[in-house]
């Protein structure tokens, strides 16, 4: 059965490249054979609506991306308890493993990793359910990876009847893509404060050494002007037992001495003064420092953060809750159900996209631009109405910013400025454990 008779344009297995493969350096020319993406065990149906590919059906060169973006760390962990497979002081890595071993087998532990991908991504698997041709199913996938819903998408994409082998090429490219732009942050972050401590090392230890010399100084200076106040007393007691000649030769000398002991204190003090300089240039570095070092860390924490909300909020969000689960997700994904959420400021094409995610945790969500196209005066009865003001401090003026914070303080309302505009600061924010009380104060 040719591609176009049918809903499963896979049906071929294998596609060999032709003319335009490029020869080898040498005598040999080889043509690139590219590898069967999705084999079916079953004929397709003559009639009806064509089913989805399940996870078995896939090349196994698919299963990792699939296991490691479509299922949290969490979720695995609970399908391979169910199993027996998940034994305790199991790493990540192990249990990714297994969960991607078992997903080449047509058995009950795969059935069991396609319900639990099913359940996951009920809702993206709905939207892709409405387009039937490979064009509209290609154009959901791009249109989600501008969003950045990728692991509903991703999983909806890959079993749709009308994905063909370039479909499941390009999504599986995009995701392999984004890890490598992921991992690439977080070892940039990781290098800058390994040179950082690094810095901090040898700047404390500079200074230690610095400081131990300085001491030195002042001990030896202190011993030697203790030494030379005793030779003065020493020969002014031995002055009036001399003879007048003596007592001028004695005078003479004495002179000298003392220009002598200001001239070495004169220098003395300068190097001191020198000294001290060095020390107080090296203490203010080790301070710009610290507070680079610290500012990098808070970066990284806020980091870690969004990428635990992504793994732990936007995956629920985007999947929907089904009965069997509830009890499962409410420990992940906060409800804030009877919530007013009030966000200030923000770029207006994302208003639309963290309305949605407020609303499918059971909030409201109010918007206010800062006053760029609504008026300020609209403010102080949003933030009456509200029960949590949220404002991005990267996409918002300093006025707007300002008035908020003053409004909240005189109302006794809570607000929390985000780190930046992005969907994912406000869902590290809404998993903080402040916000947890706010569906029962809503109450």
């Amino acid at each position: 059965m040719s591609a176009a008779g049918t809903n499963a344009p896979w049906t071929s297995a294998v596609i060999r490249g032709g003319a335009n493969a490029l020869p080898l350096p040498g005598a040999i020319t080889l043509a690139p054979i590219q590898p069967t993406l999705v084999t079916r065990g079953d004929p397709a149906p003559a009639s009806g609506p064509a089913r989805r590919t399940k996870i078995w059906e896939f090349n196994i060169n698919l299963h990792c991306s699939i296991v490691g973006t479509c299922l949290s760390t969490g979720e695995l962990r609970q399908i391979l308890k169910k199993l027996g497979l998940a034994p305790p002081g199991s790493t990540d890595h192990e249990l990714h493993g297994t969960a991607v071993t078992l997903a080449a087998r047509h058995d009950n532990a795969a059935k069991l990793l396609n319900k639990a991908l099913d359940n996951r991504h009920k809702l993206a698997i709905g939207q892709f359910a409405r387009v039937d041709t490979e064009d509209r199913v290609c154009g959901l996938w791009r249109d989600a990876v501008r969003r950045g819903e990728i692991p509903g998408a991703y999983w909806a994409a890959l079993t749709h009847p009308a994905t063909t082998p370039a479909i499941i090429r390009e999504a599986f490219g995009d995701v392999h893509m984004l890890s490598h732009l992921v991992g690439a942050a977080n070892r940039a972050d990781i290098r800058r404060l390994c040179q950082l401590e690094a810095d901090k090392t040898e700047l404390t230890a500079r200074l230690e050494r610095q400081q131990l010399a300085l001491h030195e100084a002042v001990v030896t200076r202190d011993a030697r002007i203790r030494e030379l106040r005793e030779a003065v007393a020493r020969t002014i007691a031995a002055e009036p037992m001399a003879g007048p000649a003596c007592a001028s030769e004695e005078n003479t000398m004495l002179r000298q001495l003392v220009g002598d002991l200001e001239r070495r204190l004169a220098s003395e003090a300068r190097r001191r003064a020198a000294s001290d300089a060095r020390l107080a240039d090296m203490q203010a570095v080790l301070t710009q420092e610290r507070s680079e070092r610290a500012t990098t860390e808070r970066a990284c924490e806020a980091l870690r953060q969004e990428l635990d909300a992504i793994d732990a909020s936007l995956i629920a969000i985007a999947a929907g809750q089904t009965p069997d689960t509830a009890s499962e997700r409410r420990s992940e994904s906060p409800r804030l159900d009877g919530a007013v959420l009030l966000y200030v400021g923000g770029r207006p094409h994302q208003v639309a996209h963290l309305r949605t995610i407020a609303e499918r945790l059971g909030a409201a969500f109010l918007h206010h631009d800062g006053g760029i196209e609504n008026h300020p005066t609209l403010l102080p009865g949003l933030t009456s109405r509200a029960n949590l003001v949220l404002f991005p401090v990267d996409c918002i003026s300093h006025d707007a910013a300002h008035s908020v914070k003053l409004l909240c303080r005189q109302a006794g309302k809570r607000f929390i400025p985000l780190r930046s505009a992005s969907v994912t600061s406000l869902l590290a924010a809404l998993r903080r454990p402040e916000v947890s009380g706010l569906s029962d104060a809503a109450d």
